[in-house]
């Protein structure tokens, strides 16, 4: 990297961090910390949405995955993410915002202890957490590893620049300074990934190279599934996705929670819906070409450095890095933010009973402090992870893996075909998933054969089948339920009542 280069990242930088200190102004109360306060425009809302959705990983792992199998990533991620949005912009987006506008609700979790009860709320609250903290590391090294191999930074270095950065903007500025700072990144990163197009298209001598190269690559390439990644696999990614981008990611349930109505939260998950289809595309066709560019790497997690030092001119690759922070920074800015809800709306009031008595100004002190440490703790767990193949590894094996017991009870309980499922099914479902994943990762761990498919899949399944089972055998049905999931159901007022929150009645 040049001088030139450096100055892009350093100015990138800068304007993130003022984005935090003007967003700081906007916030009043801890309401507006988490869900600016119902008034982000749907358009903001949906990119923002998309924005958080991936992060630097998608350069490191699934830019590998396309550099050595070819169109089959696409498929299963992107094409699965984008569908799933597209259905849950029909079944859940419109319900999210509801829970704010209708019943108080500032974090995505702060409704399962009226809709289920107190002890499901925790236990998937906590596991959830565990499991950010472990997300977020990954993705601080996948940044970290794109930094040091344009660069030559130590990995260390590059989580400890990039942290304190994020760390800066997301503790002054909220939620708004997340969705102004996805909306810059958005526009960083459109640029960066075109100018990788364009360069690698004129490479090849224009935008035939699109279906010309798979000539030129092994005939494998153009599979839209192959091994480890079989149909059983993408059924269960598909099903998984669907219910983590849908608000079981639960950062991505604030930004429809942040709509001002249900309808126009229904209008930003289309939006985000379309730039996934179309926007990894763009994003891939310099992996899917690459091979053809800088072949047989000993490191194919290298593929889209390698590629960037050969195809960019001075300066670029500045503005190409940026875009890579920018993915990872919008993702950690955006989790920081709701799991410092759930830990301050549904966590600590269960453990100190001072968390319901504080004042507005102590409980926004406290987000802040909250947000401060979440990011704090990930980039030391980022320190010490495994980054020889470590980041895949863990964004498949162990983030989609369990995502789906965590998501099952917390989505389709807001959906009324399963208003007969209570807390008995919400414990079992989530209990049970996690456990028949245990069992499979220790003995992976241990030297025993477990498939991609078998990881992902069946602790989806069981979750499924016990929420499913379970509530049918024990079905928990109540009014007080059945009136919270009716009031999802439309924008209208169901009838006059006094303002009243979850909390209030859990």
């Amino acid at each position: 990297m040049g001088t030139l280069d450096w100055l892009v990242v350093g100015g990138y930088f800068f304007v993130m961090v003022g984005i935090g200190w003007w967003s700081r102004g906007r916030i009043a109360n801890v309401v507006d910390f988490f869900t600016a306060g119902g008034k982000m425009p749907w358009w903001l809302s949906g990119i923002s949405h998309h924005m958080s959705g991936y992060s630097a990983v998608m350069f490191v792992a699934f830019a590998s995955e396309a550099y050595r199998l070819g169109l089959t990533v696409y498929v299963w991620w992107a094409l699965t993410i984008g569908i799933g949005i597209g259905i849950g912009a029909f079944l859940f987006a419109a319900r999210w915002n509801r829970l704010r506008s209708k019943h108080g609700v500032a974090s995505p979790l702060e409704y399962l202890a009226r809709r289920y009860n107190v002890p499901a709320q925790q236990l998937m609250a906590w596991s959830g957490s565990v499991l950010k903290v472990v997300d977020i590391a990954a993705k601080w090294s996948a940044v970290a590893i794109l930094l040091r191999g344009f660069a030559g930074v130590p990995i260390w270095v590059g989580i400890l620049v990039v942290g304190v950065v994020t760390m800066i903007y997301s503790v002054m500025g909220g939620l708004w300074a997340d969705a102004l700072t996805d909306f810059g990144q958005f526009i960083i990163q459109g640029a960066a990934g075109i100018v990788m197009f364009v360069a690698v298209a004129a490479h090849f001598g224009g935008l035939q190279f699109m279906w010309e190269i798979w000539d030129k690559l092994p005939a494998a390439n153009s599979e839209p599934l192959r091994e480890p990644y079989t149909a059983t696999f993408f059924m269960a990614l598909f099903v998984i996705k669907t219910l983590e981008y849908n608000g079981g990611m639960w950062n991505l349930a604030q930004r429809y929670m942040a709509a001002p109505s249900g309808r126009e939260a229904k209008r930003s998950a289309i939006l985000s819906a379309v730039l996934w289809l179309v926007w990894p595309l763009i994003l891939f066709f310099p992996m899917w070409a690459a091979p053809l560019i800088v072949p047989d790497l000993l490191n194919a997690g290298d593929a889209y450095i390698e590629l960037g030092k050969v195809m960019l001119p001075a300066g670029m690759i500045g503005l190409v890095l940026a875009g890579f922070f920018s993915h990872t920074m919008a993702m950690v800015s955006s989790d920081a933010n709701v799991i410092t809800a759930v830990i301050t709306r549904d966590i600590l009031p269960r453990m100190w009973k001072g968390a319901r008595r504080l004042t507005e100004a102590a409980q926004l002190k406290l987000a802040r402090i909250t947000t401060f440490s979440f990011i704090g703790l990930s980039m030391l767990m980022a320190v010490s992870l495994d980054t020889n193949g470590g980041v895949l590894k863990v964004v498949v094996d162990l983030v989609a893996a369990t995502m789906g017991p965590i998501a099952v009870p917390l989505m389709l309980g807001m959906l009324p075909w399963f208003r007969r499922m209570g807390p008995t099914a919400a414990i079992s479902s989530t209990l049970g998933g996690l456990s028949v994943w245990a069992v499979l990762y220790i003995s992976q761990q241990t030297g025993v054969a477990v498939a991609k498919e078998a990881l992902v899949a069946y602790p989806l399944l069981t979750s499924l089948v016990l929420f499913l089972v379970v509530g049918l055998v024990k079905p928990e049905r109540s009014t007080q339920r059945d009136e919270l999931i009716d009031s999802l159901s439309s924008d209208e007022a169901d009838k006059p009542t006094e303002p009243e929150t979850v909390r209030a009645r859990a």
